[in-house]
């Protein structure tokens, strides 16, 4: 981490003119004596590069050599988010995930669950491959509450040592994480959707900045365990082996460290919703998908294809559709089978929430528009008259097929 240092010997009228003129950010001030940078300032260095020479540099700060003895920290772990008995599915590509950095250092992949029967569910997780399963199983872990699910974290922590934990960003892992991470009195590097492994263990955490337009790169060379959250559908799902591997771990837990302060009441079944990230066909409407009439049909479209329609975050902002259906980094990570992008100029926000999807089509006025940058097929023309005309052909081809 650096700084900007300002020689104020060299600044004059005439230079700290150009410089408060020159900041993007309105950052440098001048008083007729001194040049000032605020807390304003994003390190843009444009004050640097475009400024007066050597008037204002950046200085490397000195970083304090590593503390944490990392031989005393080992393994990848992998926590279980589930419900009852069933897992969800971004702990399986987690589990891919990670022992894939497993293989960098040679280092064992671990699994935390942590839950009233716990133990029924970790045998699902033995085909794929996880060295150990670690099972904190309690009448008092039945539903998820923060004192509890903390203390068996940490006190997974303070037994195994883990290097990394990976944790997906689900509702309740952005709960767990930042708590034990803050007990752990580590830092989080949260909705990652790069991970990649040093051969010195450290985590190197790739993530969105600053509205998606630059990926800042966190590693925490002094710091253990390190940990992360990663959204689901970023990483590739591992097909589960014909043959079961790894050995299940029953973790024991003082009574008091179970307490809590929430005490349930009744339990409200939540009415389910249609979720984007397991659509397999998704028809995705952006701002040139301008009127009622447009939309409609992108929804009759999408109902006809068997999937579920999806926008862009201008189309939530003006309470046209739900945030649930909302696409990119703001919104939801979607990896479908086909997703057809109608009137989206394919900003890097949205990009990165679905250009993983197996077959990409859209369709835009704009030859240039980025989102024919990450389309397998682009088809340039008025929204108005190539959607009737998609829409009548899939019509008739399922007439056909009747």
């Amino acid at each position: 981490m650096g700084q900007l240092k300002i020689n104020q010997n060299l600044v004059n009228a005439e230079n700290a003119k150009e410089l408060v003129k020159l900041c993007p950010f309105g950052a440098i001030g001048y008083d007729g004596a001194k040049l000032d940078i605020s807390a304003a300032c994003k390190m843009c260095k444009m004050c640097i590069r475009k400024g007066p020479a050597g008037v204002v540099e950046y200085v490397e700060e000195e970083v304090a050599a590593p503390t944490v003895d990392k031989s005393l920290w080992k393994g990848i772990c992998v926590y279980v988010d589930h419900a009852g008995e069933q897992i969800h599915r971004v702990t399986y590509e987690l589990i891919g995930k990670a022992k894939e950095l497993a293989k960098v250092t040679n280092h064992p992949v671990y699994a935390l669950i942590i839950g009233k029967d716990a133990a029924k569910s970790a045998k699902k997780l033995l085909r794929y491959g996880v060295d150990r399963i670690y099972v904190y199983e309690d009448e008092a872990l039945e539903d998820f509450r923060i004192e509890p699910y903390t203390s068996a974290f940490y006190d997974f922590i303070e037994k195994v040592k883990p290097s990394s934990i990976l944790v997906g960003a689900t509702n309740l892992g952005r709960q767990l994480a930042p708590r034990v991470a803050a007990r752990c009195r580590a830092g989080l590097t949260a909705d990652c959707t790069v991970l990649e492994m040093k051969e010195n263990t450290d985590l190197v955490q790739i993530r969105p900045a600053f509205g998606g337009n630059i990926m800042a790169q966190i590693v925490s060379p002094a710091c253990r365990p390190q940990f992360c959250t990663v959204r689901y559908k970023v990483f590739p799902e591992p097909k589960p082996s014909d043959t079961e591997s790894g050995e299940i771990v029953l973790m024991q837990l003082a009574k008091e460290a179970l307490a809590s302060n929430i005490e349930i009441l009744r339990k409200v079944e939540k009415p389910k919703d249609v979720d984007i990230s397991e659509a397999d066909v998704i028809v995705a409407i952006g701002r040139g998908a301008k009127g009622e009439q447009i939309r409609a049909m992108a929804k009759e479209l999408a109902d006809l294809l068997g999937g579920v329609l999806a926008c862009t975050r201008p189309l939530v902002e003006e309470n046209i559709m739900d945030a649930k259906h909302q696409i990119g980094l703001s919104g939801r990570t979607v990896k479908p089978k086909f997703i057809l992008c109608l009137g989206i100029s394919g900003a890097v926000q949205f990009a990165a929430g679905m250009k993983s999807s197996d077959c990409i089509v859209a369709v835009n006025t704009d030859k240039n528009a980025p989102i024919f940058d990450v389309a397998h097929y682009g088809i340039v023309g008025d929204l108005c008259e190539i959607l009737p005309m998609l829409l009548n052909q899939v019509k008739e081809a399922q007439s056909d097929v009747q």
